[in-house]
C-alpha cells in the first residue's frame, strides 16, 4: 500500500508541473510572439517480479509482473509554429513571418551588454540626451540593428516604415533615413534559454556543451537579408490554442485526481489492515 502511495504521489507531482505550464501558457494568450509550451511524460523504473520457479501451473497471463513508480515529465516542448497575424495600424508594430527569425535586443549585464532575441515586435523611441530617439521594445531594451548597436534615429522623425526585408525607413524634415533592423534565425531554439515569456538568450555553458553560437543561430545580414520575412503595422499573436489548453487542463486534473483517489483508497485498506484483530 505504501508503494501504491509513492507511486501516485511521484506522478501527483508531475502533473502539477503540467498544470502550471498549461496555466501559463493560458495567462499569455494575449501576449505577442508568445510560443506556447508543452510537456512530455515518460515512465519512471518499474520493478520487474518474476513468478516463483517452483511454480509451473499452467497460466494464459504472462510470466511476473512489472510495478511501475509512476511517471516524470521528460521534456519540455515549445511550439514554434509562427502565431497569426493581426493588423494594428501602428507604425512602430512590426510582425515576422518566417519561423525562427527573432529581433535582436540588447541587455546590459555585468560589465558590458549581451544580445537577446524575441519575436515581439512593438517598439516605442525613447529620447536620448543628444536630442534624438532611440528604438526600445515595452521593458526599454534598446533594438539592436545589424551591427548590433542601438537604433538610433532623428529627434523630428515623423513617419516610421519597415520594408519586407527588415529595412526600417524613417522619414524626417531632413530625408529619409534607412536602418537595417538586426534579425537573427534561432537554427535550434530548443537549446537556446528562455529569460522571460518571449525573450531567449544563448546559454552560459555553450563551451562545457561542446557547441558554438553559430550552431544556434545565423545572424541575417548581406545577402540573406533578402530571406527576412517582416510585416509593417502589425503584430505576431501568441500561437497558444485556447481549445487546446482547455482540454488539456481537464484531461490532466482528471489524471491528478485519478491519482489522489488511488491515494485514498490505498489508506482506507491500510486503516483495515489495522483493524484486524
Amino acid at each position: 500500500m505504501l508503494r501504491t502511495m509513492t507511486t501516485a504521489v511521484n506522478t501527483m507531482n508531475q502533473l502539477q508541473h503540467r498544470l502550471d505550464l498549461i496555466g501559463n501558457n493560458l495567462s499569455n494568450t494575449a501576449t505577442h510572439g508568445y510560443k506556447a509550451n508543452d510537456a512530455k511524460f515518460q515512465e519512471l523504473l518499474y520493478q520487474q517480479i518474476n513468478n516463483d520457479k517452483a511454480d509451473q501451473a499452467p497460466r494464459r497471463s504472462e510470466a511476473g509482473i512489472r510495478m511501475g513508480s509512476g511517471s516524470r515529465v521528460g521534456s519540455l516542448q515549445m511550439n514554434w509554429k509562427v502565431g497569426a497575424v493581426q493588423i494594428t495600424d501602428r507604425q512602430l508594430d512590426f510582425a515576422l513571418t518566417a519561423p525562427k527569425q527573432h529581433f535582436n535586443l540588447i541587455q546590459p549585464i555585468d560589465g558590458g551588454e549581451e544580445i537577446i532575441y524575441s519575436r515581439k515586435g512593438n517598439f516605442y523611441v525613447s529620447p536620448t540626451a543628444n536630442g534624438q530617439n532611440m528604438l526600445v521594445n515595452e521593458d526599454g531594451l534598446p533594438v539592436a540593428n545589424s551591427a548590433g548597436r542601438p537604433v538610433i534615429m532623428p529627434g523630428d522623425a515623423t513617419n516610421y516604415r519597415v520594408q519586407p526585408n527588415g529595412i526600417l525607413e524613417v522619414t524626417h524634415p531632413g530625408g529619409v533615413d534607412r536602418i537595417e533592423l538586426g534579425v537573427t534565425v534561432l537554427e535550434k531554439p530548443d537549446s537556446m534559454v528562455q529569460l522571460s515569456a518571449t525573450n531567449f538568450g544563448l546559454p552560459e555553458n555553450l563551451a562545457a556543451l561542446g557547441i558554438a553560437a553559430n550552431d544556434l543561430l545565423t545572424e541575417m545580414i548581406g545577402a540573406g537579408r533578402s530571406e527576412i520575412e517582416m510585416q509593417n503595422q502589425a503584430l505576431e499573436t501568441s500561437n497558444v490554442h485556447y481549445e487546446k489548453e482547455m482540454t488539456d487542463l481537464i484531461a490532466t486534473q482528471r489524471a491528478y485526481q485519478f491519482n489522489a483517489r488511488s491515494v485514498t483508497l490505498a489508506d482506507q485498506m491500510l486503516g483495515l489492515i489495522n483493524g484486524i484483530r
